[in-house]
């Protein structure tokens, strides 16, 4: 009786684990961001979830106005006075280039690849191709791949010998998916069936 309780537990524990995390930093965000716009004292009353509404029109606003070419030239010059600001610009430009890797027009993770980091080595290592030719960098026959780290939101970009790339061919989501989760989320496997 005893065994079957503890197995009962671990699959308690498989289910509630990733629901629970999920909903509790869901939670965490859905709160803080509805912390940043407090319209209570207008209304005189508690309005949950008011924040978040708020924070998402705007944003949704401000991606219409910024597509729209009778305006976009007003988020054109917050760009340029932000792109040369000394410190800030780092910043800036760090983040712009990474957010617009994932969602932007000019997706940059979207060639999944295994590198070889040694030659004739049996490890390997999953990332994505970020540059074919690193020429400029007085580097030739060189490429950059960026390699996500598990569990985490950091990454380190290596420079590999083209011959070392292989592609993937598996649905870069996917990938991302496998590589974050440390190889056991069964994701991946659906990707490449996909």
């Amino acid at each position: 009786m005893f065994p079957s309780l503890g197995k009962y537990f671990l699959r308690g524990l498989l289910i509630v684990a990733p629901i629970g995390v999920t909903v509790y930093v869901a939670w965490i965000v859905f709160v803080t961001i509805d912390g940043w716009i407090n319209i209570d004292t207008l209304l005189n009353r508690r309005v949950p979830g008011a924040g978040i509404v708020i924070t998402l029109a705007v944003i949704t606003l401000i991606g219409f106005l910024g597509s729209n070419i009778a305006t976009r030239w007003m988020f054109s010059l917050a760009d340029q006075i932000f792109a040369r600001l000394p410190l800030i610009k780092l910043l800036y430009n760090a983040l712009k280039d990474l957010i617009s890797a994932f969602v932007g027009e000019k997706k940059r993770f979207d060639r999944p690849v295994a590198i070889l980091p040694s030659e004739g080595s049996e490890l390997a290592l999953f990332g994505f191709l970020t540059r074919d030719s690193l020429e400029e960098l007085g580097m030739p026959g060189h490429a950059s791949v960026y390699i996500p780290q598990s569990y985490n939101f950091a990454g380190n970009v290596v420079i590999v010998p083209r011959e070392r790339i292989q592609p993937l061919e598996i649905d870069s989501t996917a990938a991302m998916t496998f590589i974050v989760s440390g190889g056991v989320s069964s994701q991946a496997a659906e990707g490449e069936s996909a």
